[in-house]
């Protein structure tokens, strides 16, 4: 799907129509996705490891005359070049029950107790600490980062209310604040009032002025506290997690070359 995604960002004025079907490992299921696929012709991309199935539907899909590309078959190529193995082409083999996928559920049940200030007590025991004021997507971003295993929490930024004393006492989190426009965050706080049926009962919340204190204020404590600044003005939330992986990668390299420095 990622790679499908990918390919068709670079072509304007497209509109595709997806369908996915995920976890074919019978010939029922694999039935279903070919009669759909009988009914509604397309390109077709697949991660199919085993031959007959693979057979079996690249034959249709010559019948019907539509493309019928197999995703990783240049990647088996490289790495049994590389590698001198044979693939062991197990279904599924990326979804194991392993120490990975634990470490990965530990993550997002971490945060999602840590979600917006919650148990601030447990601060010291997250990867990252994301710091900003309302609407720079931390909450998205602290999922995304626990979807790759990483523990994150959050802290929401008011001026008016001093963040939990525990944000300054923790040692071991990277702490990254993030930060926006103010033309960004006026337009997404709008949408949300919008959506919420909300418009009119909280104006200090979408008067840019005020939004524009909210973010020196931010961007004052960052300072101070000597936090990385991200801005999140013409992200995505992967764009912004990849910058925060990478600054905790730099932040590991840096104290396992100083002297006297230990990395947990």
């Amino acid at each position: 799907m990622t790679v499908a995604r990918a390919a068709m960002a670079q072509y304007e004025n497209i509109q595709p129509i997806e369908h996915v079907y995920p976890l074919v490992r019978s010939d029922r299921q694999l039935d279903r996705a070919i009669s759909e696929i009988e009914a509604a012709p397309g390109i077709v991309l697949y991660t199919l490891v085993h031959d007959h199935e693979i057979h079996r539907l690249e034959r249709v899909c010559k019948t019907l005359g539509v493309p019928c590309v197999n995703v990783l078959d240049p990647v088996f190529a490289v790495f049994q070049s590389y590698l001198n193995v044979q693939v062991t082409r197990r279904v599924g083999g990326q979804h194991a029950l392993d120490a990975d996928y634990f470490r990965r559920i530990d993550a997002l049940n971490y945060t999602m107790m840590h979600d917006d200030g919650q148990m601030p007590e447990g601060l010291d025991d997250a990867d990252v600490v994301l710091v900003g004021i309302s609407r720079t997507s931390k909450t998205p971003t602290c999922i995304y980062l626990a979807n790759r295993g990483i523990k994150a929490a959050n802290i929401p930024i008011v001026p008016e209310v001093p963040p939990a004393p525990a944000l300054f006492e923790i040692k071991r989190p990277l702490v990254v604040g993030l930060v926006a426009s103010a033309e960004r965050i006026l337009q997404i706080r709008q949408n949300r009032l919008l959506s919420l049926n909300a418009v009119g009962q909280n104006d200090r919340y979408v008067d840019r002025a005020a939004i524009s204190e909210e973010i020196s204020y931010m961007r004052r404590m960052a300072t101070e506290h000597n936090w990385s600044i991200i801005d999140v003005t013409r992200r995505s939330i992967e764009e912004t997690a990849a910058a925060i992986m990478s600054l905790m990668k730099e932040r590991r390299q840096t104290m396992e070359t100083e002297p006297g420095q230990s990395v947990e």
